[in-house]
């Protein structure tokens, strides 16, 4: 039939149907319930499959099929659905936020990691009252099983409707991004009607779990000068078995909380006085800190980098040269005007570490040439995104660049991949996702360099992946400027993920910068260069590690390793001399010889998430004991003061994260 297209499907067989046909169509023929299962469908054209050309495309399941395709039915065992259903649960709230609130202007309204969001404009605060009102209000909607219905409009016409009912944000997502002569996309859900690409689900009724969590304050535009919107936050699951198990881990998250922890076990804090985002570590957490930072120097040794240390601003020159003054400067502070120039903290170690490898000229011969520093930086961060530990505008990066030759690439980006899986081991965790983020061709003002240095970049990336049986995703257009990366997320012990280590691929530096190196037959030659940071921040990994461990850290992290609590005055003597034998074997340990009843001192020193609290009596003393209460555990354990030392010696060699 002229008029008919091929349908592959991924079972390799093939359905001659009508143009015009859609893939809910296609569903229906195969099977009733798999037309009910259904919530999206992927489609690329024949020959355009992943790895051959285009990326496939996720579409809605109403869309009329016109050329020949390969099509796959998208259902909540799928991976790519929860984000559509997600994105589609955004719009169930803004239908509802505009059922109760009519007066309401919209922003918008994407899927997260999490769950979803949507950003409103509304003079009136919402309350926690309203969020039960609309929350209720989008169970009402469900339950009317209302369409997504897309329609096309010309776009004088959509932006005529939305400058109609003043909605300033819409307008401004129109004029940003379509072009004068084409048509836009908009979804209808009941009375709510949004500029979007989509996909969504068929109907309201597919979503069967959601909660509305909280109320923030965000910019328009992420600008100060703009008016303040609420953004809702919610989340959807595809039951309400899973909702409920993620409601319970927001539950543990709460009582994880770094924030809490922190000042709990007195680690860290952020001082009013001093500003919002820098961070003040305290003996306790500086502690830790100093175990995380010589664990980490440590390796740089072993592992065949040098040590280095840059300033913490330089000339504003450099950084236009480096091009962050262009592509990065709202992450900046403002320069600072001095005598000969005006200069910039740094936000990035990088241009120092070129500016080293640039002071003398090194042949091929002396690379890879690998430059790590515990380099503190600055990031003028929002105020309504930093979050403790975890987003703050002064901190230490772990960050080491690596210049090599072209050939030597492969093996230095597999070496950073060994050296982050080893980091994230050590420290105690074991399960992890992987992500090879790229950049996107149409977009050139936000990448630099050439379609061939990104492809020979990116396909470095993924050949040391696949070579190292690595299982990772693609997330395309979410490259750095300069080059890939590879960003490893490690899963903590409720279960949620964390972005901490990077690799990134870099061939627009060392050309901005003029880097050479002297090649075997003496010709001058551009080195490729590699960023990588393993903990991503000081600051960053501490706060994961406080809330993986709850603040109660292995042996070898806990700031305090032991306490001696002598049972009276008459035992200080001996839990002195015990303590002097753990000191010498390079242990951190206290002797609490306050005038205090001893329960009340091992209920004091439990709350501070003490590993082992020693206790010592007449008995103790006679016989050369301790009595051990291990962290975790009812029942204690009486054993020789010598034996306890080559126990907890052993531990801490170990890195033990068990007790």
């Amino acid at each position: 039939m002229a008029d008919s297209i091929h349908v592959k499907l991924p079972d390799g067989s093939v359905k001659d149907v009508p143009k015009g046909t859609t893939a809910l169509d296609i569903a229906k023929s195969i099977s009733p319930r798999l037309a009910d299962a259904a919530l999206v469908a992927q489609v690329s054209s024949n020959g355009d499959q992943a790895g051959e050309g285009a990326r496939p495309k996720l579409i809605d399941l109403t869309k009329p099929l016109e050329k020949d395709t390969q099509l796959r039915l998208i259902t909540e065992k799928d991976p790519e659905a929860l984000e559509v259903y997600r994105h589609s649960s955004a719009h169930l709230l803004a239908a509802a936020v505009l059922e109760l609130f009519p007066e309401t202007k919209l922003g918008h309204g994407p899927a997260t990691e999490s769950g979803f969001f949507y950003d409103f404009y509304r003079p009136t605060p919402f309350t926690p009252e309203d969020l039960e009102k609309i929350e209720k209000k989008m169970q009402e909607l469900v339950q009317q099983n209302i369409p997504y219905a897309r329609e096309f409009l010309p776009r004088d016409r959509g932006l005529a409707e939305f400058k109609k009912e003043g909605d300033f944000m819409k307008c401004h997502f129109i004029e940003q991004f379509t072009k004068p002569d084409e048509k836009i996309s908009i979804y209808r859900t009941g009375k709510f009607v949004d500029f979007c690409r989509g996909p969504h689900i068929p109907s309201t009724g597919k979503i069967k779990a959601f909660k509305l969590f909280n109320i923030a304050g965000a910019y328009w535009l992420g600008d100060e000068k703009n008016p303040q919107l609420q953004r809702i936050y919610g989340t959807s699951f595809f039951s309400k078995k899973d909702l409920d198990a993620h409601l319970q881990q927001i539950e543990e998250a709460k009582k994880r909380d770094h924030r809490v922890l922190g000042k709990q076990l007195d680690l860290f804090s952020i001082q009013e006085l001093a500003g919002p985002g820098l961070i003040f570590w305290h003996p306790k957490g500086g502690i830790i800190r100093k175990e995380m930072e010589d664990w980490m120097r440590d390796q740089y040794l072993k592992r065949g980098y040098s040590l280095v240390y840059t300033p913490h601003v330089m000339r504003r020159q450099l950084w236009q040269t480096s091009g962050h003054e262009g592509y990065y400067s709202q992450n900046m502070f403002d320069a600072m005007e001095l005598d000969d120039a005006e200069y910039r903290l740094k936000p990035m170690n990088c241009p120092g570490h070129i500016l080293i490898y640039r002071d003398s000229l090194k042949s091929y011969r002396d690379l890879p040439v690998r430059l790590g520093e515990l380099g503190t930086v600055y990031r003028y961060e929002r105020s309504g995104v930093m979050h403790g530990l975890l987003r703050v505008r002064g901190f230490t990066q772990d960050d080491a660049h690596i210049f090599c030759t072209p050939e030597q690439i492969e093996d230095e980006i597999a070496s950073c991949l060994d050296f982050a899986f080893d980091t994230l081991k050590d420290f105690g965790f074991d399960k992890f996702q992987t992500e090879l983020s790229t950049w996107n061709p149409n977009d050139r003002k936000n990448f630099v360099g050439s379609e061939e240095q990104w492809n020979h970049a990116q396909q470095s990336l993924e050949k040391v992946l696949k070579a190292h049986n690595v299982e990772y995703r693609t997330i395309p257009g979410e490259a750095a400027f300069y080059g890939p990366k590879i960003d490893i997320k490690l899963v903590d012990a409720i279960g949620r993920l964390w972005q901490l280590s990077t690799v990134q691929f870099d061939f627009n530096l060392p050309q901005r910068f003029g880097l050479e190196y002297v090649a075997e037959d003496g010709s001058r030659k551009q080195p490729v260069m590699v960023h990588r940071a393993l903990y991503g921040s000081i600051e960053r990994f501490f706060g994961v590690l406080i809330e993986h461990y709850a603040g109660a850290f292995p042996v070898w992290l806990s700031p305090v390793q032991a306490v001696m609590i002598p049972i009276a005055e008459r035992h200080v003597e001996y839990a002195n001399k015990v303590a002097a034998q753990l000191r010498d074997a390079g242990v951190r340990v206290e002797v609490d010889a306050r005038n205090e009843k001893m329960n009340a001192k091992i209920r004091e020193h439990s709350l501070q998430k003490v590993p082992f609290l020693l206790v010592v009596g007449d008995k103790e003393a006679e016989a050369g004991k301790v009595n051990v209460r291990t962290r975790g555990k009812e029942k204690t354990e009486d054993m020789l003061a010598a034996e306890f030392v080559e126990k907890i010696k052993k531990l801490i060699a170990e890195r033990s994260a068990g007790l």
